[in-house]
């Protein structure tokens, strides 16, 4: 069972997640792809900060689940269409349109954690729930950062290692990648969530300073 107290944080996560950090990252990548001369995605009506277009019904359930019973965070937006032959220079202008996603939520984190040490600099404290929604709103932001530049697909971090390998090691390694990436993706969770947990709890402390 949850008490107020227990369940006003989960559900101000659950919204800061559902709200901006996903939006936000689908947007900039459909942004991106259309500023680099791909439309799909703005032809979808993709290209908005609406977090109704962007929501994934099993994301947005996996989402809110995982958080309310804590441990592993499980969730995702729909994800923004792209298609790389329309990009003026598709080689790394894919690998730009992928970046979009996280450096999106990166600014987001910064600018979040710049108002979290304005906050405690202020010379009045304010409720403990206004702390925690802002140093959420850094934390998850670092989180979906982080973990998409991890170079397996579906993850943003992927574009970026086709590009760094040669054209054919690209295409040899793209088909398996794609085929088993889900389970890749398991694994390193299961075997180094600990590491990464530490490194976005670590950069988010840095940010804010704590």
């Amino acid at each position: 069972m949850f008490d107020v107290q227990t369940l006003l944080p989960k559900a101000i996560a659950i919204a800061i997640l559902l709200v901006f950090a996903f939006p936000v990252h689908e947007f900039s990548h459909a942004w991106t792809a259309n500023r680099l001369g791909d439309a799909t995605a703005r032809l979808f009506g993709r290209m908005t900060l609406n977090p109704v277009v962007h929501f994934d019904p099993l994301g947005g359930a996996m989402t809110a689940i995982s958080v309310l019973i804590g441990g592993l965070l499980i969730g995702w937006a729909k994800p923004t269409p792209v298609n790389p032959a329309n990009l003026r220079d598709r080689r790394n202008g894919e690998v730009w349109v992928a970046l979009a996603g996280p450096l999106s939520n990166l600014a987001m984190a910064v600018l979040g954690a710049i108002l979290f040490r304005l906050l405690f600099s202020l010379p009045v404290a304010l409720p403990s729930l206004v702390y925690i929604t802002v140093y959420y709103f850094v934390v998850f932001n670092v989180m979906l950062a982080i973990f998409n530049l991890l170079p397996v697909p579906p993850l943003d971090g992927s574009a970026l290692l086709f590009r760094l390998l040669s054209p054919r090691q690209a295409w040899q390694i793209r088909p398996l990648l794609s085929q088993y990436g889900i389970f890749i993706l398991l694994a390193i969770v299961l075997l180094l969530g600990r590491p990464l947990s530490l490194i976005i709890g670590g950069f988010t402390n840095f940010l804010v300073g704590a």
